[in-house]
């Protein structure tokens, strides 16, 4: 299996065995929902990994804010996985209302808490948000919550330089990206929970591991196991793909939606004609609902799709413990 550094890749449409997709932050102001949307538009797979922190519930409970193109990406997701597109989607710690219904499903889509991935060459890759690996957010929540404030306000500032950065015509640029990468603590954070993910999955017999949390996208072997981090969708603009020919690749995405689609399948999409406030209504009712088990069949109102923390991360994995896991 072939791994390649992170590309841009030209606007073309694609097909991919899997995508992996994680930290969105839909429901915040720092989320780029248009530029996900566009990657959706231009990007199928057979298989759709939703990797955590898709519905950032921390932020909704502080006030609500809801984009019209943060509904389109809900909607996006669900009309996937109708057309056949299998859809899992792994909790986070943004979006953790969800661990309760760990194993069920919403519709089409599977709730879980981990889940397990063969690639072409039938390797084994753990998939997991990454927060149950966070100790800030295993034994310091509070500071978790403080961190997630900090961060919040440097994607404000983010926002701000490039929007103006887009009416100059330049490309996107991430603020936040380049002051991680700079502040030594921060760098030493995501060493540490890159090499406790590492150590888990080497532990637990798998070849590689997939995460999200941290919002820094890489690929790289780390003492003979494969660490893949997706990326996010506040800063790098970022998503994992596995090729049909077995191939792992980041696929940075710099371009935002602006419109209704034009399918390459004959036919216009628009993602929802429904008003925000309704239909996202309908999504949260979901998340709150009682799941749909296995099997059963949910109407549309049931269907579900859906920080930045701390500073050390967790030795141990034992807090993973009885979590729904799905195979694929």
């Amino acid at each position: 299996m072939a791994v390649t550094v992170p590309v841009t890749m030209p606007r073309q449409h694609a097909h991919y065995r899997a995508i992996w997709v994680s930290d969105v932050h839909l429901g915040t102001a720092g989320c780029k929902a248009e530029y996900l949307l566009d990657f959706l538009r231009f990007n199928e797979s057979s298989n759709l990994y939703l990797v955590g922190d898709i519905i950032d519930g921390w932020q909704l409970k502080k006030h609500w804010y809801w984009k019209q193109s943060h509904n389109d990406v809900v909607q996006k997701v669900l009309r996937k996985a109708r057309k056949g597109t299998k859809v899992t989607y792994i909790t986070g710690n943004h979006d953790e209302v969800l661990r309760q219904f760990a194993g069920l499903a919403f519709g089409d889509i599977r709730i879980v808490n981990e889940a397990v991935h063969h690639t072409l060459d039938n390797r084994r890759f753990l998939v997991t948000h990454g927060d149950f690996f966070d100790g800030i957010i295993e034994h310091a929540r509070w500071l978790a919550y403080l961190g997630d404030t900090l961060y919040t306000l440097v994607l404000r500032i983010n926002d701000g330089f490039n929007r103006v950065r887009h009416r100059m015509g330049l490309s996107y640029w991430s603020v936040s990206q380049y002051l991680k990468h700079k502040v030594k603590n921060a760098v030493s954070f995501i060493s540490e929970f890159e090499a406790v993910l590492v150590r888990e999955a080497r532990r637990r017999g798998f070849d590689g591991v997939v995460c999200g949390h941290i919002h820094k996208a890489e690929i790289r072997e780390i003492d003979g196991i494969l660490y893949c981090n997706d990326g996010d969708w506040v800063e790098s603009l970022c998503a994992l793909v596995e090729t049909h020919e077995g191939e792992l690749k980041l696929v940075h995405w710099p371009y935002q939606a602006t419109g209704p689609e034009q399918s390459p399948f004959g036919h216009d999409e628009h993602e929802s004609s429904e008003s925000a406030p309704e239909s996202s209504g309908r999504l949260f009712d979901a998340a709150v609902a009682p799941p749909v088990a296995p099997g059963q069949k949910a109407d549309d109102s049931t269907r579900c799709s859906g920080g930045q923390s701390g500073t050390k991360a967790s030795q141990s994995g034992s807090a993973c413990k009885g979590r729904g896991v799905e195979h694929v």
